[in-house]
């Protein structure tokens, strides 16, 4: 492991401001301050596992949203 990436794993941000990082991100909305903060501050591990989580959130609400609309009878 290189010394550049032992260093950004050792970084102290939390797992709580890793999750609301990612989720802005989602949205596109990062100021270009904030994206920097982060950069500096976050986990790159608690980064991937975040993005992890939010990707499996938003298929799991888009296929919920499918199958209610499909139920209701609006799409059919």
């Amino acid at each position: 492991m290189s010394d550049g990436l032992k260093d950004a794993v050792q970084r102290k941000g939390s797992f709580g401001q890793t999750l609301r990082a990612v989720g802005w991100s989602f949205f596109g909305v990062r100021k270009s301050a904030e994206h920097e903060k982060d950069v500096a501050q976050l986990n790159p591990v608690h980064v991937v596992i975040a993005a992890l989580i939010g990707v499996a959130l938003f298929i799991t609400v888009l296929i919920l949203l499918v199958r209610w609309v499909l139920s209701s009878g609006v799409a059919g």
